[in-house]
């Protein structure tokens, strides 16, 4: 392996350890015993979660080229999981809030185990059963989680600038080092043990039981609207009045939905970006070290969380705008560079600069995920968190299900042209949030009337 793989995957090393070990006071917030407690039960149960989807993640498409589909049938497994997610997101996402927070979790816990067992199965429509089940835990994951930390984190009375911490410190450890350790602990079970592409799945259950065993044994349970008299059509029309009637919960999810979509658009992408000509790169390592700049960027979240200044609203325009620019460099290179006809070899230079920007581009992933999260607790209203939070990913789905049904249609630079356009899109987006929000809190009077769960957490 080149020593510039090694080079970067170091550097990255170093400025994070550098981050986290010179945080002063200011970029550290000064908590209760109880809340530490409590965040750390989190933490435990975030990361295991976490643990089992990542170390899935590197071998579903493998494990089906395995069974001898080819790479239709595959895509159109993949399109199954993301369609699944699309249909029935907003269901399990309002039986959240009104079976339970706590419940939800465990039957993400369960559907995902069940998703894993199928994976032992070559016959096609079992497969096909287990992408379904995984687009519900996936629903289940990316909602019920969060609405029960902030809904357990508000009813034990903790101070809501807390909350930042939690999920800062969610995204360092679970989409980064939780990534990267499994994607070496499946290395060792596929390639080292030699215990077949099945293994990842197996490990991934059985670290998926043990956090439903800790959320059985320490988790309370909370809700949304329990309220009897309410079924899902109701809460489906209350949750579309929410975000009708308020625009900051409409452009947030049009945020979220524009930035996420590119993000998985990404994530098909940087293979053949990296490598046009079959050039030999090192996957695995390489994928580590995008989780390592996701690191970093979650680790520079937590500490423009932890000061009063810049506001979330504020410089999470300038993320947008540099993850617009990063993911541009494949068109710049494109037309700078001249491409080679060599099939196989190394990477060439243009695969260099690409990869400098798409490690830019993740630590931009690894600043948002702390930061919308803590956004969606501003303004997200309680009774209806997790319905609204499974809204906003139906117009991700589709665009993903697009972008997989036409992945051969496009070159690959409009792909990444397209994803730019959008996160510019994205940066637009967030300048009127910033002004909303900015113009609302010149209004104290304007926030009497707001639940205490929507009140920012950034206000002065």
């Amino acid at each position: 392996m080149e020593a510039f793989y090694f080079l970067v995957f170091g550097a990255l090393s170093v400025v994070v350890a550098a981050l986290e070990l010179s945080k002063t006071s200011k970029d550290r917030i000064n908590t209760s015993t109880a809340f530490t407690s409590f965040k750390n039960n989190y933490l435990l149960v975030y990361s295991l979660m976490m643990a089992g989807d990542w170390l899935q993640g590197p071998y579903v498409y493998y494990l089906y080229s395995q069974y001898g589909f080819g790479k239709g049938e595959i895509g159109q497994l993949f399109i199954a999981g993301f369609g699944s997610s699309m249909l029935f997101g907003t269901i399990v996402g309002s039986l959240a809030d009104k079976q339970g927070r706590k419940r939800a979790c465990v039957t993400y816990c369960i559907t995902y185990i069940l998703s894993c067992i199928t994976k032992h199965s070559p016959q096609y429509r079992i497969l096909m059963l287990g992408r379904i089940l995984g687009g519900i835990a996936t629903s289940l994951l990316f909602s019920a989680f969060e609405s029960w930390l902030v809904a357990e984190h508000n009813k034990r009375g903790f101070e809501q600038q807390w909350l930042s911490l939690t999920f800062s410190k969610a995204i360092f450890l679970g989409n980064g080092l939780v990534a990267i350790l499994a994607g070496l602990f499946g290395n060792v079970l596929v390639d080292t043990l030699g215990l077949g592409p099945v293994a990842p799945f197996d490990a991934a259950a059985c670290f998926l039981a043990f956090g439903m065993a800790v959320i059985l044994s320490s988790w309370t349970e909370n809700y949304g609207d329990p309220s009897e008299n309410k079924d899902l059509l109701t809460q489906f029309k209350g949750a579309a009045v929410a975000i009708a009637s308020d625009e900051k919960i409409a452009l947030l999810g049009a945020i979220q939905s524009l930035f996420e979509g590119s993000m998985y658009t990404f994530v098909f992408l940087w293979t053949p970006a990296l490598s046009p000509n079959e050039e030999e790169i090192p996957h695995g390592f390489i994928f580590a070290t995008f989780m390592l700049a996701s690191m970093l960027g979650s680790s520079i979240a937590s500490r423009l969380m932890a000061r009063s200044s810049p506001k979330v609203e504020s410089y999470m325009q300038i993320v947008f705008t540099i993850s617009s620019a990063s993911l541009l460099l494949p068109i710049v290179t494109n037309f700078l560079v001249a491409p080679s006809d060599v099939r196989g070899g190394s990477i060439s230079f243009s695969g260099y600069v690409q990869l400098f920007g798409f490690c830019v581009f993740e630590t931009c992933v690894g600043i948002f995920w702390p930061s919308i999260m803590k956004m969606r607790s501003q303004y997200i209203p309680e009774e209806a968190r997790s319905t609204i939070m499974n809204f906003f990913r139906i117009p991700l789905n589709i665009f993903v299900c697009i972008v997989l049904y036409n992945v051969n249609a496009f070159p690959i630079t409009v792909m990444f042209g397209m994803c730019s356009i959008f996160l510019f899109v994205a940066t637009l987006l967030q300048r009127r949030l910033m002004v909303i929000s900015e113009s609302q809190n010149l209004r104290p009077q304007d926030w009497k009337e707001r639940d205490t769960e929507a009140e920012p957490l950034n206000s002065d």
